[in-house]
């Protein structure tokens, strides 16, 4: 149980993006797809669970997608703590758009495509093996469930182990910026980026740490 005097004090979120897969480096899209992180991402897992072996870390939830709880398993498992699951913590689902290269999709959805580069963030994508989601959509889910976990923890620090577009909406949202505009920021693979919770609020403490990483990370297709 929570100690009172923790009860009015900010939660700290480390908003973690997944090791690299084959499909980062072929900037294929993934999108709700379930896949493992390959030999570069476990390598980059690794290393981030020894760099912050020694932080304080209260709680750690990974999005439920394999390459996400790889990574959550790398940080836990120093610490001998359980990871919590939660769904809402999943990449945007681009429906007819996931397990395409850029190139084929703007092939074969010519329309669709022109409207997801437009920053349309109502545009209705195609249907494929997975009913695809808007931006606005993804925003909102992805939100609710940061702030649902921060609510759930006041006082704590929690890793959230989750996908490019979760960490995009989170920065968004602690900087305030419009979700049409163009993404000029990096998402980059096995980062920390550290917000706190105030006043039901995200803010921004650091963004893109990968000084644990070796060789230069990839950056998230945008």
């Amino acid at each position: 149980m929570l100690s009172n005097d923790k009860a009015g004090l900010p939660a700290t979120i480390l908003l973690i993006r997944h090791g690299e897969t084959a499909w980062n480096a072929d900037k294929r899209l993934q999108g709700h797809l379930d896949i493992a992180l390959n030999a570069e991402g476990e390598r980059q897992a690794a290393l981030l669970g020894a760099a912050l072996a020694s932080e304080p870390i209260d709680h750690i939830v990974s999005s439920d997608l394999l390459r996400a709880r790889q990574t959550a398993e790398a940080i836990a498992r120093p610490r001998g703590l359980a990871i919590g699951i939660d769904r809402a913590l999943r990449e945007r689902c681009y429906g007819g758009f996931e397990g395409l290269l850029y190139s084929e999709i703007a092939f074969r959805f010519p329309l669709e495509f022109a409207a997801w580069q437009a920053r349309d963030v109502d545009a209705v994508l195609p249907l494929g093996a997975n009913r695809g989601e808007s931006f606005r959509q993804f925003f909102e889910r992805s939100m609710r469930a940061i702030m649902a976990h921060a609510a759930a923890h006041p006082g704590q620090t929690i890793a959230l182990v989750a996908h490019g577009g979760v960490l995009e909406c989170a920065y968004r949202d602690a900087l305030g910026l419009p979700l049409e505009t163009p993404r000029d920021f990096k998402v980059l693979n096995a980062s920390v980026n550290r917000f706190v919770v105030e006043q039901g609020r995200l803010r921004l403490l650091s963004w893109g740490e990968v000084a644990h990483l070796q060789p230069a990370v990839l950056d998230d297709i945008g």
